[in-house]
């Protein structure tokens, strides 16, 4: 029988959660944790396997020997620098759980704006069409971890739409798309995402290529001279993922240069920016796609994140 806790945290010389998440918010704190306190608590809940409610709810509950050595030798990783979602293997994403590891980018809230657009798009396309049409092509270009592709399928099944859409998710990196594809299985969408290796989209003769009705992507678009001061976890990322060249545009300038030969007649392209990008987006798409209309988006929080692209 467990008696009470002692001064140290401990009861009948078993650590208490309570005890345990001190310890562990003061060890990351002192290494320099921007969160501290949340990534002791994810953590404490990835070893014991309790959500982070049931863990702060309970502060008292004893931990067992294993979990708390999981949870130590977790700690001293976050204290490296390793992202939180590395070191648990999943990061929620649209309400979704995705797989996540270092041969990809940890999806980020902000990219949320970017598939509620595209969801609303298709839906949109889908409502003003005639019954029977062809299906509507997506393509999300440089998927990364599939968080994208696989989140607009799972909302799409939920609104009974999938089956009018045909959905295809590009990388550069295999090892990238091998990820993707787990997510997709893991999320029971795979037989409706087609996965190609390219260098942002395929080749004309490619068995799914241009034109596409919808153009996603969430490519690099950080300043080179910026990366150094990123937070230390982003270190733990492929850098190819973030490093947008010396204006953080120069990836996301080659995808806007292939959007004459990428979109359909009346096709739209939804791509991410930085939140300082929003003018210079604009700027890139009058500059080399004449004609063409490039509108802004804001994210919840007001600031510039997605720059719609379509011909005029």
């Amino acid at each position: 029988m467990t008696g009470p806790p002692d001064r140290s945290g401990q009861a009948g010389g078993t650590p208490l959660t309570g005890a345990l998440l001190r310890e562990g918010t003061d060890l990351l704190q002192a290494a320099g944790s921007e969160t501290p306190r949340l990534d002791a608590e994810l953590l404490m809940g990835h070893a014991v396997g309790a959500g982070r409610t049931a863990i702060v709810a309970h502060p008292e509950a004893p931990v067992g020997a294993d979990a708390a050595a999981r949870y130590r030798a977790d700690l001293e990783r976050r204290a490296t620098g390793e992202p939180v979602a590395y070191i648990r293997g999943l990061k929620e994403f649209c309400g979704l759980a995705f797989s996540v590891d270092s041969r990809a980018l940890i999806p980020r809230p902000e990219t949320e704006r970017l598939v509620e657009l595209a969801e609303a798009e298709v839906m949109r396309r889908l409502g003003s069409g005639p019954a029977g049409d062809a299906p509507l092509w997506i393509v999300d270009v440089g998927t990364g971890s599939g968080a994208i592709a696989v989140a607009i399928a799972v909302a799409l099944r939920g609104a009974n739409a999938l089956d009018a859409v045909e959905i295809l998710a590009t990388d550069s990196s295999p090892d990238a798309l091998d990820l993707a594809r787990e997510n997709a299985v893991g999320h029971a969408v795979a037989d409706r995402i087609a996965f190609a290796e390219a260098d942002l989209l395929p080749a004309g003769d490619a068995p799914a290529a241009p034109p596409f009705d919808l153009v996603l992507a969430n490519l690099p678009y950080v300043r080179g001279d910026a990366m150094a001061g990123l937070p230390r976890a982003a270190s733990f990322e492929p850098a190819a993922a973030l490093d947008g060249g010396a204006d953080g545009l120069e990836v996301i300038a080659r995808l806007v240069d292939r959007l004459p030969g990428a979109l359909a007649e009346d096709g739209v392209a939804l791509l991410e920016i930085g939140a300082d990008q929003g003018q210079a987006i604009v700027e890139l798409v009058a500059a080399r796609l004449p004609g063409w209309s490039c509108e802004v988006v804001a994210d919840l929080a007001g600031l510039p994140r997605v720059a719609r692209i379509a011909r005029d």
